[in-house]
């Protein structure tokens, strides 16, 4: 009986403790295995907070019920912080004490549990924490944020709120602006966005080696029209033997947008020796396959045939490759349905936009990107201008902001106007033109356009 009180006693601590076990982090199931060779990759090629990937990689390994391999993943992480930081101890081991203290409970082992509540009850003692298991610093909120950030989208929000509050005390850490930056970037959605851009210089100017910001930096510069100087960051990363996996992997994405597919392909290859089984790599080299296939013109001779077929097939071994490793990665499934599509194995491709389109809690963005180009499909492919229609419009009631509504604003305008212009459903055509100038916030055309269905629609029922 004594025992069970402890073990309720044990249990009521170890919540009040923060760490991995308590930050809720949303992880699903299918996508452990890929989580875990993220935070391989990351402690093996970045020099940087792998203290918290040691501690996430713990984690994971008990979602899988590994806890001997947590438990070896926390020493690890205690080792790092006895050589690399003598003067906060204590306080940097918070949080690894915690993960441990939550393992050796879902291993039985009560004692063992007690004894790291122990230690981290003595240190928030030692610090005049308010509370009697955790302690509120900078350092905790960062290391929260890095996990959350790690996890992906569903806790990207979180990790910035978490970033921004160890901002508030030190303003000008490096670790706290390079997580900020990064986060901002992975919810920059809308290419024509600047939102993370000053968060980005910032951090490269309080970390001007860091190899993995330059490249995200470019990209962004990128994305708003200034390559030229992106490409000069994409140099100065490729020149430092800092992150150069990272630093592989994102310039070749850099030219694989400029339309340079070899120079991104050598790259993404060299990336692919470190971590050959990256869903990230395999969906990258994937899109360049993808975009090799479609630069080839007209296919009607036989060489263009067989060179669409080649890299067709190329395209869908990437990113089969990519679903195998991440059954969750929604824009393989849609890119693999596009290259279906492209070579008329319609049942593929739409079997493939199904399982994008019936995927859940997916980012705004991502789900607009998906009707995008499912109406697309429909509308080219399967010449079902109804079917795009309906398509477009669930995209667009999405409201977020980003570059894939533009795209589907465009792309209904340009259905609206090409069958108003083949005299195709002329009133509905019209409104569905109004719809669009109204959402570009473009008045005076949506009332034209609005008037215009009016009255036509006196016209064909003049009773009314």
């Amino acid at each position: 009986m004594s025992e069970n009180i402890d073990n309720h006693q044990v249990k009521d601590c170890l919540f009040q403790l923060k760490c991995h076990f308590t930050w809720k982090l949303v992880i699903d199931d299918t996508e452990i295995p890929d989580l875990e060779i993220r935070a391989s990759e990351h402690i093996e090629n970045l020099d940087t907070n792998n203290i918290g990937m040691y501690n996430l990689q713990a984690y994971v390994s008990h979602l899988k019920g590994e806890n001997d391999k947590a438990l070896q993943s926390l020493k690890e992480a205690e080792d790092l912080i006895q050589r690399e930081h003598t003067d906060q101890l204590d306080r940097r081991s918070l949080v690894t004490w915690g993960n441990y203290a939550w393992v050796h409970y879902h291993m039985g082992r009560l004692a063992d549990a007690k004894m790291y509540l122990d230690k981290v009850e003595n240190t928030c003692k030692k610090f005049a924490s308010p509370f009697r298991y955790r302690m509120e610093c900078p350092q905790m909120d960062c290391e929260e944020g890095w996990a959350l950030l790690k996890c992906g989208g569903p806790n990207y929000k979180r990790a910035q709120a978490c970033f921004e509050k160890a901002l508030k005390v030190e303003a000008e850490n490096p670790e706290f602006n390079s997580g900020y930056a990064i986060v901002t970037y992975r919810q920059d959605c809308d290419k024509s966005n600047v939102i993370s851009l000053d968060p980005l210089r910032k951090a490269l100017k309080l970390n001007p080696e860091h190899g993995y910001i330059k490249v995200f930096l470019a990209l962004k510069l990128q994305d708003i029209g200034e390559e030229a100087e992106g490409e000069k960051y994409i140099k100065e990363a490729l020149s430092n033997k800092s992150f150069q996996t990272y630093v592989f992997r994102y310039a070749a994405k850099f030219y694989r947008r400029k339309g340079c597919t070899d120079k991104a392909l050598q790259l993404f290859e060299k990336a692919l020796q470190a971590t050959p089984t990256s869903a990230y790599l395999h969906h990258q080299i994937g899109l360049c396959y993808k975009t090799q296939m479609f630069k080839v013109k007209g296919g009607t001779n036989r060489q263009d045939r067989e060179s669409i077929g080649r890299f067709a097939q190329l395209a869908i071994d990437e990113f089969q490759k990519t679903i195998t490793d991440r059954p969750t990665f929604e824009m393989a499934y849609i890119n693999l349905a596009d290259v279906y599509a492209k070579i008329g194995q319609y049942e593929k491709a739409e079997e493939n936009f199904q399982k994008a389109l019936c995927m859940e809690n997916l980012p705004d963005h991502l789900q607009q990107e998906t009707h995008f180009r499912y109406g697309r499909f429909q509308e080219f492919h399967r010449k079902s201008d109804n079917k795009a229609i309906v398509h477009y419009l669930k995209g667009l009631k999405i409201e977020e902001k980003s570059f894939a509504r533009d795209k589907l604003l465009n792309a209904l305008e340009k259905l609206a106007k090409r069958r108003i212009q083949h005299n195709v459903c002329v009133v509905e055509s019209f409104s569905l033109l109004g719809l669009v100038h109204k959402l570009k916030g473009e008045v005076n055309e949506a009332l034209l356009c609005y008037e215009k269905a009016l009255r036509l629609t006196e016209h064909l029922n003049p009773m009314f």
